[in-house]
């Protein structure tokens, strides 16, 4: 037996050849979790919605159901999620981070490929295994630190954690319910502890998602025609000073 430090939602944990090995709570032998690595977000959102079901453990609070938050979702047998997500006869298809890219429609949806998301912004340490290359930029605004990451799938090689599966540990870090054995975030900058209030976490697909506008909420689309009219505005103004 051995304790998988980088992921407490496991079972049955063997060493192998120096390496723990476990599976994973809700997906049994099938999901083999490697314990020297970051475990998917998709496996870690199956153990965390079995947990919940069973009784085991309560549903967070500020986690919503269906698409829009937690759910509990297919995974593929190498652990990321599957491109097409069902609830029922509702489905939807989602990128490599489980996020809902597309309309719900019913089981004839056809999600013809997992598009990968390449880009989200949120406070990160390196605690989280990720190749320094894929830090695109760190943005220092009291109260904020903003951390830009990249990733394509041209780039990613097959041992390189993916940046949805260190947002979604970074994300549980701040919140307090650390998928870490027993190993608390402490981040200090110029040896101040720094207190997490608030992590935010934006999604850019490689593949632009395919909504349709009658899906989406009129508040959400004025705001769509408040952006457009105000990048217009400013290149009309921008243009104009230039003459």
């Amino acid at each position: 037996a051995c304790v998988c430090k980088k992921n407490k939602r496991v079972t049955n944990c063997k060493l192998l050849e120096g390496v723990c090995w476990c599976d994973s709570v809700g997906s049994g032998a099938s999901a083999n979790v490697n314990c020297d690595t970051l475990t998917s977000k998709c496996l870690l959102m199956k153990a965390e919605m079995t947990g919940s079901k069973s009784g085991r453990r309560e549903k967070p609070k500020d986690a919503f159901e269906d698409t829009d938050g937690l759910y509990d979702p297919e995974c593929e047998s190498t652990g990321v999620f599957k491109a097409k997500q069902c609830n029922g006869s509702t489905c939807w298809c989602v990128n490599t981070a489980g996020v809902r890219r597309t309309d719900k429609h019913d089981a004839d949806l056809k999600c013809s490929q997992l598009v990968r998301t390449t880009f989200f912004k949120e406070t990160i340490t390196n605690r989280y295994m990720l190749d320094g290359r894929y830090i695109s930029s760190v943005l220092y605004e009291e109260p904020y630190i903003t951390i830009d990451l990249k990733q394509n799938s041209s780039e990613k090689s097959s041992g390189d954690v993916d940046i949805a599966d260190v947002a979604y540990y970074f994300e549980k870090d701040v919140k307090g319910d650390s998928i870490f054995h027993n190993n608390r975030l402490n981040v200090s900058i110029d040896n101040e502890i720094l207190r997490f209030e608030k992590t935010v976490v934006y999604y850019v697909d490689e593949i632009a998602p395919e909504f349709s506008m009658k899906s989406l909420t009129p508040g959400l689309i004025a705001v769509i025609v408040v952006v457009i009219v105000a990048i217009v505005a400013a290149i009309v103004v921008l243009v104009s000073s230039n003459k």
